[in-house]
């Protein structure tokens, strides 16, 4: 049920929200406000879940009194003002197709009881990781205006195409945290609708210029020249050309070939001479890539089929665009580099397998595909002061730079509990539970702890507690596989008193014991059930295989494609 009306926030001058619709952030915020003319984001039953200012203006209506509601009912009109049925309204047959579209005609319902004249276009927007939908309309000053032809080639866009060109421009390059995916949409935005050319030039993070892209429209493809594209020169500190002015973040410039054809001043200069002999550009429009912190790298547009040159109309929509790029290059940069940063902690964390006589023992970390989701699965195997080995493995809550932290604060304090005190698992990890809740900030974690030894008969035992984790898998050697539940308690983090039970079992010879995480046997939209079975039944099919190869199979049968967490398993084999 949608939330009541935010009265406050209409007073205000920004983009609003409906408060329990899916959360809004504040680049979507910014880019409502950054359109320039009336937009708003429905959902998939037509509710306007965001609008900025400046739709409250043409509307003459506050935002406290646009969202929530069905825009259809509230908002569409015929020419005369009369409610337009669901079956003769243009834009409520669009919204439902999913597809981008646009019309030069069209009434709104005023605030005042008046009716609005309106073009408007509309594209699908995902919100908070919800399907939606951006409409963004303009209230043209004169009727001439909406009836005019569009324009020919080399014509500035209308500003209805302008402004729609900037909302998708911000909507495609903010849905995405990967920067060579941000670079290819950038480039399928602007060629060839605004060029026949785009080229991408991005410093590093060692202040380093690269080349990342060099484009070229040909028809319905895009071909990228691998040839013109790689490392550039440093960037002269004072160089007036304007490519070096560009990535300085001084200014956007006008050009052509015409202005490398002079003696070069810099390493940068050369390039751009070849660049434009390679490419046979005759215009071009070059703005710096900005962020709020630091200048990205600059965005060069290129005309060489298309004989007019770019104007100063063309320069002020390349900047506008260069601004929502930067930016969004600037999330991917910082988000890649997290990532990067947490899987390097992580990989220097998660130990290597001791060497434990005559035992087989392999272990596997896959990272997940997502930057924000590294952090907190791990395992660690360790010899006891009493000749035993412990084995645990376990899962921090969170799924980032934190949670990869609280990893490695659980790990180093479980083995020097498991060092020093010489007591069954259960209590270590009761231990364990306590001490976490005072000194660290872990909220909630699972593990299981083991600790497994030669038995006087030769055979290997295994106790072991349970702490909220899935139950450990034995496999013998002829292939039966049952999940061992005993031992199994409350997770970490729960902050009760319960006491923790134990477990025993003997391994037979030959048998193969596997620890994972739950990234292992999760499957979107399915009940764990259905991951603990495939683990059961693959796990018992490749009991055959050498250790190392029944992990490496197990992990590709069970782990699903779909699953975007991080899976940790450790495995061990008894002697036959």
């Amino acid at each position: 049920m949608l939330g009541p009306k935010n009265t406050e926030s209409a007073r205000t001058g920004s983009a609003r929200a409906v408060p329990s619709a899916p959360a809004v952030s504040p680049e979507v915020t910014s880019a409502l406000e950054a359109i320039g003319t009336g937009a708003y984001v429905v959902d998939e039953q037509g509710r306007i879940l965001a609008v900025n200012h400046r739709a409250e203006q043409l509307l003459d209506r506050k935002a406290g009194d646009l969202l929530g509601q069905d825009a259809h009912h509230l908002l569409h009109r015929g020419p005369h003002g009369r409610p337009l049925p669901r079956t003769q309204c243009g834009m409520r047959q669009v919204l439902h197709t999913g597809l981008t579209a646009q019309a030069d005609e069209d009434y709104f319902a005023r605030g005042d009881d008046t009716v609005l004249r309106i073009s408007w276009l509309v594209t699908p927007y995902v919100l908070g990781g919800e399907n939606g939908t951006l409409v963004v309309f303009h209230a043209p000053e004169a009727r001439a205006r909406a009836d005019s032809p569009p324009a020919t080639a080399g014509q500035p866009l209308p500003e209805l195409e302008r402004l729609a060109l900037l909302a998708e421009t911000t909507s495609r390059l903010t849905s995405t945290l990967d920067v060579d995916e941000a670079l290819r949409r950038l480039v399928s935005l602007v060629v060839p609708r605004l060029a026949d050319w785009v080229v991408v030039d991005l410093i590093t993070e060692r202040d380093e210029v690269w080349r990342k892209v060099v484009a070229h429209g040909d028809g319905a493809t895009t071909v990228y020249r691998d040839d013109l594209q790689g490392a550039m020169p440093p960037i002269p500190e004072e160089s007036p050309m304007p490519l070096s002015r560009a990535l300085r973040g001084v200014a956007s410039t006008l050009t052509g070939p015409q202005a490398y054809a002079q003696e070069p001043d810099s390493g940068i200069a050369v390039e751009q001479r070849h660049l434009f002999g390679a490419t046979r550009m005759h215009s071009a429009a070059i703005a710096p890539l900005h962020s709020t912190r630091e200048v990205m790298g600059a965005l060069t547009l290129g005309r060489t089929e298309n004989p007019v040159p770019f104007g100063h109309t063309d320069l002020s929509l390349l900047e506008d665009i260069a601004r929502r790029a930067g930016f969004a290059l600037d999330n991917a940069r910082l988000y890649q580099r997290q990532r990067k940063v947490a899987e390097t902690m992580q990989k220097h964390l998660l130990p290597q397998m001791p060497h434990v006589p005559h035992l087989k023992t392999a272990v596997r970390y896959v990272a997940a595909p997502d930057a924000s989701q590294v952090g907190g699965d791990w395992y660690d195997a360790f010899p006891l002061s009493d000749g035993s080995t412990a084995l645990a493995i376990g899962d921090v809550a969170g799924h980032d730079l934190e949670a990869a932290a609280g990893m490695a604060q659980v790990r180093n304090m479980l083995r020097a509990y498991a060092w020093f005190e010489q007591e069954p698992p259960s209590r270590i990890v009761e231990r364990l539970d306590e001490a976490i809740q005072h000194i660290t900030d872990v909220t909630m974690a699972t593990m299981i702890f083991a600790r497994i030894e030669p038995g006087e008969d030769g055979r290997w035992q295994l106790s072991w507690t349970n702490a909220g984790h899935p139950p450990p898998l034995l496999v013998s050697h002829d292939g039966l596989a049952h999940y061992l539940t005993d031992g199994h308690g409350i997770l970490l983090g729960a902050n009760s008193d319960a006491p923790r039970p134990d477990a025993h079992a003997t391994l037979p010879p030959g048998s193969t014991l596997v620890l994972y995480t739950d990234g292992l046997i999760e499957v979107p939209g399915h009940h764990l059930d259905t991951g603990l079975n495939r683990l059961r039944k693959h796990a018992a099919a490749l009991a055959h295989r050498p250790l190392a190869a029944f992990t490496d199979e197990l992990l590709r049968r069970v782990r699903s494609t779909d699953n975007d967490d991080d899976v940790a398993m450790l495995v061990l084999r008894t002697p036959g």
